[in-house]
């Protein structure tokens, strides 16, 4: 399918899928593969040359890959894409395939907590310089670049406290200093944000959540401009050896298909709850990029096309044993971390270490929610107990 100007929607539902190169069967087979033969000497010698881009041997990715991949690119309107098998191999594979020792790294203060403990410790340890800065600094990132400094990474918006980035301003930056850009863009999915469309170099995705859906699968998916993806390539497959599954590629395809469905119920359930959650009186403050008040709504309401499941909520000061009550009651909730799949989720978030450029202060204890596809009028019903737990009734 020729994807130029076709609609999201459409694309999703189509693009990587090639019936009729394979006896008219709609969705690509599973290839599993270690060993891949070839005709001949010359013909060894000729794929190995292309190697990333011709199918070489198993770890560079089967057929069943790059339908994920070519799905996935044309989305996002990016060049080329690598899969990996979780959402931290994406970010690992993303900084170590543009940084070397030597080499200055600024990393957005609200960043992914195992994102932070890669900089702290593994890039740290081979003398790569991290500086945290500020979400909400927008062009004022130009007073921290150095001579050395070789890459932005954004988040937007960011892990628990969901500030939105002024991205075009940094990405302005970023290229009058040939500095590379990378952004976590897991949050938004190609659907509601694309990376390419405002000159961002590197999208990263924890393909683990929406892509997938069903909170069943780790992935992660690393999209590049053309020029960047036989070093990130390189750097997965060659030197970390990252080799992602085929039967986790077919599931996230097929999880591809329905994105554009189940994100817009979990944009439309989260806006609810958070929105019914801002007039509770319990609740400080709800922290979701769509609502005013949220630092950078203004910077999501013109870059992005639409929000996620995922959002923030600061609960007025009380007895933590009440939080606890609260949480631990929760019927239709449940406790976990990795958002994204098909249920409600809410967990305490701890913010007491995860900041070092702008400190967080919050009154209260600060709980993130993920609104699943459950009916929202029951999710309401089960916070509504939840809070009534908060308040020691």
């Amino acid at each position: 399918m020729a994807e130029q100007g076709k609609k999201d929607r459409t694309i999703a539902t189509h693009a990587g899928s090639h019936p009729h190169d394979n006896q008219g069967v709609v969705n690509p087979p599973v290839y599993r593969a270690s060993t891949v033969l070839f005709r001949s000497v010359q013909d060894l010698r000729e794929r190995y040359k292309r190697k990333y881009e011709a199918i070489t041997y198993g770890r560079d990715g089967t057929p069943t890959y790059r339908a994920l991949a070519e799905a996935f690119t044309a989305l996002e309107t990016s060049d080329k894409a690598v899969v990996v098998p979780s959402g931290l191999a994406a970010v690992t594979t993303a900084l170590l395939g543009v940084l070397n020792p030597g080499d200055h790294l600024l990393m957005v203060d609200t960043a992914y907590e195992p994102t932070r403990s890669v900089c702290d410790g593994f890039l740290a340890k081979i003398g790569i310089e991290v500086t945290y800065y500020d979400p909400m600094v927008g062009a004022g990132i130009a007073a921290l670049m150095r001579p050395n400094t070789k890459a932005i990474y954004l988040e937007s918006p960011g892990s628990l406290t969901f500030e939105t980035q002024d991205v075009p301003a940094i990405v302005g930056v970023a290229k009058a200093r040939g500095c590379v850009t990378m952004i976590d863009n897991t949050w938004a999915t190609p659907l509601f944000f694309k990376p390419p469309k405002f000159g961002i170099d590197i999208g990263i995705y924890a393909a683990t959540k929406y892509i997938c859906g069903h909170s069943d699968i780790m992935m992660g998916i690393v999209t590049c401009r053309a020029e960047l993806h036989h070093q990130l390539a390189k750097m997965s497959h060659g030197t970390l050896g990252h080799a992602a599954a085929p039967d986790e590629c077919y599931q996230a395809l097929r999880g591809l298909r329905t994105l554009h469905a189940r994100l817009t119920q979990h944009q439309a359930t989260a806006l609810t709850l958070a929105r019914w959650l801002a007039q509770r009186p319990e609740v400080e403050q709800v922290l979701h990029p769509a609502l005013p008040g949220t630092p950078g709504h203004e910077f999501w309401k013109r870059d992005f096309a639409g929000s996620s499941g995922l959002f923030g909520v600061v609960l007025k000061p009380c007895a933590p044993e009440r939080v606890e009550a609260m949480i631990d009651g929760m019927q239709l909730f449940g406790m976990g971390y990795s958002w994204g799949g098909y249920e409600s989720l809410l967990v305490p978030a701890g913010l007491t270490t995860s900041r070092s450029a702008k400190p967080w202060h919050a009154v209260g204890r600060t709980v993130r929610i993920h609104a699943g596809l459950e009916d929202p009028d029951d999710l309401i019903a089960d916070l509504e107990d939840g809070l009534a737990r908060l308040r020691g009734n």
